[in-house]
């Protein structure tokens, strides 16, 4: 019996060395596993959906557009405003959607999902102006963030914050009407999804881990949580956007960051 007893003190204890040796080839072959799992999961950009849902888009907007032209009546003119937002809300996020995965670069000009890498600012800029928005992209996504909201929406449109803590933040955003929206931070610009009930998603091309376009709910969104300086602005509910999307009016791109 002390024989056997002994017998397995042994055994246990070089179970114990052998698992002390072989520790950093364990812990190595763990972290490539790991790394393995987050490559496999990691979204894949999608450049032949996104065609196809910029080309749907521009068809509705020129059948749309006809329609709001002949329209008879203020009331016709604003059922027509309203399905357009309807159309937009449903295929912008769609066509941000295609992006995820597409590498980030400060410098990144990338037309097209996967199609090389791609700022925070051009993210925005190309999704826009692919959507039907008639503008300059490299001007747009050159501007700093206030800019970008601003050559859309009036000042009053645009909601700033300043040292607003994450979770009044949060409240203020799941509280919001549905929409489109863009926020401007401290270094930052990117796109809010905002569901009307309770609920948003930030979509952006992220400077931090991963390094890529992300969509990010508000648990996860740390570029929205460190930011101090905040500027939100609804895009899809202003009525003027609307107008100008479908009559394919330029938008003028503001480059001075004067208080008016």
């Amino acid at each position: 019996m002390k024989i056997r007893w002994l017998l397995l003190l042994i055994a246990l204890i070089w179970a114990a060395a052998a698992l002390w040796l072989l520790r950093k080839p364990v812990a190595n072959w763990i972290h490539r596993s790991t790394d393995s799992i987050e490559l496999s999961e990691k979204p894949q950009p999608d450049p032949q959906t996104y065609a196809t849902l910029v080309a749907e888009l521009e068809r509705w907007r020129t059948e749309l557009a006809q329609l709001h032209t002949h329209a008879q009546s203020p009331a016709e003119k604003s059922a027509i405003e309203r399905d357009a937002r309807i159309i937009l809300e449903h295929t912008l996020p769609a066509m941000m959607r295609c992006w995820l995965g597409t590498p980030y670069d400060f410098n990144g000009t990338a037309r097209k999902p996967g199609g090389g890498k791609i700022a925070c600012g051009y993210f925005v800029a190309t999704v826009l102006k692919d959507a039907g928005f008639k503008l300059n992209r490299y001007r747009l996504a050159q501007q700093p963030s206030q800019n970008i909201l601003r050559s859309f929406l009036a000042k009053p449109d645009c909601h700033l914050t300043v040292g607003q803590p994450y979770p009044d933040f949060v409240k203020s955003v799941s509280a919001s009407d549905r929409g489109i929206l863009l926020v401007g931070l401290d270094t930052h610009v990117a796109f809010i999804v905002a569901t009307g009930n309770g609920t948003f998603h930030c979509i952006h091309s992220s400077g931090s881990r991963p390094w890529c376009v992300v969509e990010e709910p508000p648990q996860h969104a740390g570029v929205l949580r460190q930011s101090n300086w905040r500027m939100l602005g609804n895009l899809t509910a202003d009525p003027k956007v609307i107008r100008n999307w479908l009559n394919g009016t330029t938008i003028t791109v503001r480059t001075s960051l004067s208080s008016d």
